[in-house]
């Protein structure tokens, strides 16, 4: 199953959009903090059968954070991403979130493993960052190693750069490889989709 993103938008509008994408049970929420908490309230209103994970982008503050963590928590959002900017996140070490905390910008490769533990509760792993498969198998095993759980993502693309990406996903907790379903046309032999599940890549797709 892979979350469906929705992209920045004003809060009524993400509310709509939210609602169109009724055969998608995971959205993944982007924010730009400001009207944010209005943004998930109002998500969670039309779609109140969803589940949520939040993607701030490094637009937080540390106040943000520990104001709006607690407030989400009680609307069921299941994991945020990155809420503070790379190299600014030493506050994470002994803030105990109320939703579970996942490092994005702040994890690009295995080299950054050592700067997130202890902070974040997850690692997004995406190929594109990495380097490639074997490279992100590698980082998912270490972080793994050390008590962190994963998601995988993706950077937009065809079916063909979610292919890998489906490979790391077995060990994932959290999947958003949706890139195929937010461009005009994918290629041949595509992922098949049918709501917000992933088929097997075909062979003819990757080998």
């Amino acid at each position: 199953m892979t979350a469906y993103t929705l992209g920045l938008d004003a809060p009524e509008a993400m509310a709509k959009a939210a609602a169109a994408a009724s055969q998608h049970s995971l959205l993944k929420v982007k924010m730009n903090g400001e009207d944010d908490l209005e943004r998930v309230v109002l998500i969670c209103e039309a779609r109140p059968d969803a589940d949520l994970i939040v993607d701030a982008n490094q637009a937080w503050g540390e106040r943000q954070l520990y104001d709006l963590a607690p407030r989400f928590a009680d609307l069921g959002v299941k994991l945020i991403e990155q809420p503070l900017p790379v190299g600014q996140d030493d506050a994470l070490a002994w803030f105990s979130s109320p939703v579970p905390l996942c490092a994005d910008e702040s994890f690009q490769t295995i080299e950054s493993l050592l700067a997130v533990i202890g902070k974040y509760q997850y690692v997004n792993i995406k190929l594109d960052k990495t380097g490639g498969l074997t490279e992100a198998l590698l980082a998912a095993r270490s972080a793994m190693h050390e008590g962190l759980k994963l998601m995988v993502g993706c950077m937009g693309g065809s079916s063909l750069s979610m292919a890998p990406g489906f490979v790391v996903g077995q060990l994932c907790d959290f999947v958003d490889l949706d890139g195929p379903l937010l461009i005009k046309s994918d290629i041949p032999d595509a992922i098949r989709y049918e709501g917000d599940r992933m088929s097997v890549p075909e062979t003819a797709l990757w080998g």
